[in-house]
This record gives structure tokens, C-alpha cells and sequence, in this order.
């Protein structure tokens, strides 16, 4: 929930700010640095809770904590990307293509109950889906409209 909030405040702050620019061009900066600011938000996770982080993913998957930590560099990658108007294009692709890769981490973690702020706590569970996913579709509906279209 705490991403959706960052997403949308600093979404609007930058319309509400940025009027002496077109309307388009602001909005699609406006989106695209909302985005980027969220991910730094994100990968900041990446580090301070990378064991917990790592229980998302499922037990077959070895180097838990690595694939944490490089995931936190890519949201750091993709939130650069965003903000240089020649890569946005591609950079958007390719957070696309990582947000559906991450989406079974997602599930894998709601499934069983894990708290990736606190492994000693109990994550919401299953019910934490029905936010999750559509929250992981609008993030890639997102990206597209402000990046890819």
C-alpha cells in the first residue's frame, strides 16, 4: 500500500507544481518520475529487508538473498532509466517484463503468510491478492501509458 501512496502523492505534486509546462509533457514527466521515485521507495526494501525479502521466494530458488539484492539494483536501474527521456522507451519494456516476473514472488509470499518487513510477524495472507495483483496490473498499465505508448 505504501509504494501506491508514493506513486500517487508524488504524482500529483509534480502536476500541481509543474504548470508552466504543456499538459501532456508534464504529465507524461509527472508519470514517469512518480514511478521512478516509488522504485527508489521500493529497492530501499531490497536492503533493509533482504532475509526477509529472500523467504519470498520459493524454496527451489538458490542465491535468495543475491536475487534480492540484484532485484533492489534493477528497481534502481529501471527508476535512472525512467527519468532520461532517450531510454524511457526501453526501460519501460523491461520494467514491464519484471513486473510480471515478480508477480509469482508475490503470490508465493501471500500463499504462506510471509511478512517481508518482519519474518517473525504473519503476513496477511492469501487475502493480501486481491490488492496485490490488480495493484501489479496498474503498476504495468503505468508504465506503459507514461513510458511505452
Amino acid at each position: 500500500m505504501k509504494p501506491l501512496f508514493v506513486l500517487l502523492i508524488v504524482y500529483v505534486a509534480l502536476l500541481a507544481f509543474g504548470s508552466h509546462t504543456p499538459f501532456d509533457k508534464g504529465n507524461i514527466f509527472a508519470g514517469n518520475i512518480a514511478m521512478a521515485v516509488m522504485l527508489l521507495f521500493t529497492a530501499i526494501g531490497h536492503f533493509k529487508f533482504k532475509t526477509s525479502m529472500a523467504a519470498m521466494i520459493p524454496l527451489f530458488i538458490p542465491k535468495k538473498v543475491e536475487i534480492v539484492i540484484i532485484t533492489g539494483i534493477l528497481e534502481i536501474l529501471f527508476a535512472v532509466g525512467l527519468g532520461i527521456e532517450n531510454t524511457r522507451y526501453y526501460t519501460g519494456i523491461a520494467l514491464i517484463i519484471f513486473l510480471f516476473a515478480i508477480l509469482p514472488a508475490n503470490i508465493y509470499a501471500a500463499k504462506n503468510k510471509i511478512n517481508y518487513e518482519d519474518l517473525f510477524k504473519t503476513g496477511p495472507g492469501i487475502k493480501y491478492l486481491w490488492f496485490r495483483i490488480p495493484f501489479q496490473f496498474f503498476l504495468i498499465g503505468w508504465v506503459w501509458y507514461f513510458s511505452v505508448r
